[in-house]
């Protein structure tokens, strides 16, 4: 039986000189529990992985660290030898502990090692892109060491661009004083939007805000204002998130994660929801 076709709500963007569709899709789902250990339905997440291309996706988020090496090796499994469309960008930063646990892994020689892991997992000879992960975006601190090794290895040719994640304002303007960078990875939904003027700036800058969390993550948004929109518009909470986020602005880029070839349609439908000048109104209220 042949599923109806699907159109990408947002249209596309320009990461440097890699042209990415606005919806794109996040891999982290596809590892086990808390990102730990494989999927319980391997085939269900190869098959995840190829719907996503079929439909047009071409901006495939994930990192070495998921599983750790899970969902690279999927993806590698699922759709090598890759499309020349798909761009996969991956991060560096953090590590895996027994616990389940992200300690940092930011020295010099941990992030050329997480680099060429990457590499290997994902049978590339070059990445696209990757972000610099920084941990806590309430702390403090200076990027410019491993930011400056990540330029290092730009330079060597084995990554296209670079961004970061996690990361504050000012960590922000610490990197782009040291190299350019096409995108910024950061939780940002309805609910929190401390990055409001940074999204703002970054959009005359032409870089890319690509918001994680859209319904708040581990401890998802509850919202009577969301629920009630969602309900009025016959629709779910996670498309009016995602709808909400494509509206916000230009360069936001989505990435909902999912384990299921269904829920994935699903919030592709979703995120092309018309939003009326009075959901916005009522969306808007919800950080206030």
């Amino acid at each position: 039986m042949n599923t109806p076709s699907l159109t990408l709500p947002g249209d596309t963007w320009t990461l440097g000189d890699l042209t990415v569709t606005r919806f794109g899709y996040g891999a982290m789902q596809l590892a086990g529990p808390w990102v730990m250990g494989p999927p319980a339905d391997r085939d269900g997440a190869l098959a995840v992985l190829r719907e996503a291309v079929d439909v047009g996706i071409t901006h495939i988020d994930t990192s070495d660290a998921y599983g750790p090496r899970v969902t690279n090796e999927l993806i590698r499994e699922a759709l090598h030898p890759y499309p020349e469309s798909l761009h996969i960008v991956t991060k560096v930063g953090a590590t895996r502990d027994e616990q389940g646990g992200w300690p940092t892994a930011r020295r010099p020689e941990d992030l050329r090692r997480q680099v060429h892991d990457n590499l290997k997992s994902l049978r590339l000879d070059v990445l696209d892109l990757v972000n610099l992960r920084l941990g806590d975006a309430e702390g403090p601190g200076s990027l410019a060491e491993a930011f400056e090794t990540l330029v290092e290895l730009q330079q060597q040719g084995l990554i296209r661009h670079l961004g970061i994640s996690n990361a504050t304002e000012e960590q922000v303007t610490e990197a782009q004083s040291i190299a350019p960078i096409v995108c910024v990875q950061n939780m940002y939904n309805l609910a929190h939007r401390h990055d409001d003027k940074l999204i703002d700036r970054l959009a005359t800058d032409g870089v890319a805000y690509v918001p994680f969390f859209p319904l708040g993550g581990f401890t998802p948004l509850q919202s009577s204002a969301l629920s009630a929109v969602a309900t009025r518009l016959e629709a779910t909470r996670m498309s009016v998130a995602l709808a909400w986020l494509l509206w916000r602005s230009p360069n936001i880029l989505l990435i909902p994660g999912t384990s299921s070839t269904a829920h994935l349609r699903e919030n592709i439908a979703g995120a092309g929801l018309s939003l009326s000048p009075e959901d916005l109104t009522e969306l808007d209220d919800i950080s206030r």
